[in-house]
């Protein structure tokens, strides 16, 4: 592990000394405050845009400001998992053990919106009385994953890097449930953000594959790595959404879109046919 700046990244945003326990609690803190920050932000500003939103009950504001806030956290994701995945020369070289001074900052944000997301999935099922038994697994094996990497100074952050990634389908998903939300739900527009997260959640399974391979093949460094508990954490984490969630997410989505397609066909009258019919012959 190598937690010293070279010159070329001391004067860098990211240069501090995450060896220091007050380092890595201050961006957890402040991971955690930007996301209630977008939480209320969306919410008055979707509030102020929107007459549809301002007329939802307060169940369906809440909760789309919540995924709302897993949108925005989705971009900076996707653009730290794709440049170690692809460009970062470091991380190709070592997928166990590598380390960035970039990589520490996004991660320990990264741990601060997780620990947000699990205070707002439980206030939301506490405050509308509902309960969501996948989502509370999910939620539960991603923070302590992250929690993991902030106790454990020297845990590799690539695994962590690809599975900022997987939230690669969350803007989609955010689009998705709004145009539900507010009755657009069988537009064109909707369709094709639909196929997009059935196709975001096809290119979820593959790299999920990728990380199980990383994990299986680097099995002794994974373990020394991380330690038992931690790397039992991580597996079975991976393991539950490969073989469990992801495909049940693709199969819900991909049964949503058609569902929605058919009955949009079924609303078309036999009269409204028929016209349509009569004008296709007089043409």
């Amino acid at each position: 592990m190598n937690l010293e700046n070279n010159e070329a990244a001391s004067g860098s945003i990211f240069a501090w000394d995450y060896t220091l326990w007050e380092v890595r609690l201050k961006f957890m803190a402040a991971g955690l405050f930007i996301s209630l920050g977008v939480f209320f932000s969306l919410h008055y500003l979707s509030s102020w845009m929107s007459i549809s939103y301002r007329l939802l009950p307060a169940k369906d504001k809440f909760f789309l400001s919540m995924i709302g806030v897993r949108g925005v956290f989705a971009i900076q994701s996707c653009a730290a998992g794709l440049w170690a995945l692809l460009l970062d020369p470091v991380f190709q070289a070592d997928k166990v053990y590598s380390q960035q001074d970039w990589s520490w900052f996004i991660c320990l944000i990264t741990s601060g919106f997780f620990l947000w997301e699990n205070v707002s999935f439980h206030a939301f099922n506490f405050i509308f009385q509902t309960s969501n038994l996948q989502g509370l697994i999910h939620h539960s094996f991603a923070f302590g994953g992250f929690l993991g990497l902030v106790t454990n100074i020297k845990s590799g952050h690539y695994i962590p890097l690809m599975g900022m990634l997987l939230e690669m389908c969350t803007p989609f998903e955010y689009v998705s449930k709004v145009l539900m939300k507010v009755g657009r739900g069988n537009t064109l527009f909707w369709k094709a953000n639909q196929w997009m997260v059935i196709h975001m959640f096809h290119c979820r399974m593959i790299l999920l594959y990728h990380m199980s391979w990383v994990c299986i093949s680097n099995w002794n460094a994974m373990l020394e790595n991380l330690g038992l508990l931690h790397f039992a954490l991580v597996f079975m984490g991976l393991s539950v959404l490969t073989a469990i969630f992801n495909p049940l997410w693709t199969y819900n989505n991909t049964e949503r879109l058609f569902r929605h397609t058919n009955r949009a066909m079924n609303n078309v009258s036999p009269n409204k046919l028929s016209e349509e019919t009569c004008q296709k012959k007089e043409l």
